[in-house]
């Protein structure tokens, strides 16, 4: 599947002039549900959020002011979070993972199997934010379009009726993660 650009209107709506991550994360469209626990997605973003930004980052500069005893209770955290969100998840009907490109008006999945759904159609898109965090945001959207062929389909969402906050919530964390992503390839250079 392909996580670059993709010449179709709906690519230029969703993702033309704003930030947007390739990343692959469990994610679900549900055509026709909606949004069972209001304000929980937000609620969820923001605490992500706060534990991230308090760990100082993945930077060596941020880290400096943090003692040698604090780093190595954060780094036992950090695993514990891990294996806690893996068992969890086995005993756990878990979203299937797949690659999609997102961006604070919306995502485009790709999926190996056409979902059949039709533009306009709105529903729920559920997905798992943070890989060492169990559980999922719910974000009401509509469909835009699908397309694809031989094997390679693209369904782009476009978030719907989202409160200021929750859109705000959203942006800052694509923009972690497009700080990660940037930090990530620094790295592998």
């Amino acid at each position: 599947m392909t996580s670059a650009a993709l010449a179709h209107p709906a690519e230029a709506t969703l993702f033309d002039d704003t930030l947007s991550c390739d990343v692959t994360l469990p994610v679900a469209f549900e055509a026709g549900a909606s949004v069972l626990r209001p304000g929980a997605s937000e609620m969820l973003l923001r605490s992500v959020a706060l534990v991230e930004d308090s760990r100082g980052g993945d930077d060596s500069e941020e880290r400096t002011d943090s003692s040698a005893q604090l780093q190595r209770l954060e780094a036992r955290m950090d695993l514990t979070l891990v294996l806690l969100g893996r068992l969890l998840l086995q005993s756990n009907s878990s979203l299937p993972m797949h690659p999609l490109r997102w961006s604070r008006h919306g995502l485009r999945i790709d999926l190996e199997s056409p979902s059949g759904v039709a533009p306009g159609t709105a529903g729920v898109v559920k997905l798992q934010p943070a890989e060492w965090l169990p559980d999922n945001i719910e974000l009401p959207v509509v469909v835009l379009a699908e397309t694809g062929t031989d094997g390679e389909f693209h369904l782009w969402l476009q978030l719907h009726n989202i409160s200021e906050n929750l859109g705000s919530a959203v942006e800052r964390h694509l923009f972690r993660l497009h700080r990660r992503q940037i930090a990530d390839s620094r790295r592998n250079r």
